[in-house]
């Protein structure tokens, strides 16, 4: 069975780090594009930032400089480390993985798979 798990969500204070965790089983992540999204309450879902196949890794402006992906191979797992965190960050993250071309790496639609999602709540 094919599936992500998200884990390491929770409340964090403004300018504070949290690192969020997508654990795939039933394939190896390495081979596929990994995107992380977000959700916060009334707005649609938008990508965040996401890594290729190669590796080559993109983000989206309002996080660039803030979020960093990586992966490590042998846990099959890919991290979400974000820092300087902002109120406006507050949502429920969700990673996702698929065969998904590089300029389409921020569209919600070319991912075939996907994780149930944890919430982050930036706040004082």
């Amino acid at each position: 069975q094919l599936q992500l798990v998200e884990s390491g969500g929770g409340l964090v204070q403004p300018g504070g780090p949290l690192r969020l965790s997508c654990a795939a089983s039933g394939f190896a992540l390495d081979y596929y594009t990994i995107g992380w999204f977000r959700q916060a309450p009334g707005k649609e879902r938008e990508g965040v930032l996401y890594r290729w196949s190669n590796g080559a890794t993109n983000s989206a402006d309002t996080v660039k400089g803030r979020f960093t992906i990586s992966t490590d191979t042998t846990k099959n797992t890919v991290y979400l480390q974000m820092n300087s965190l902002k109120p406006d960050d507050t949502a429920v993250y969700f990673c996702a993985a698929g065969s998904v071309p590089w300029k389409l790496g921020f569209s919600a639609s070319q991912y075939n798979y996907w994780g149930q999602g944890t919430q982050v709540t930036v706040s004082s």
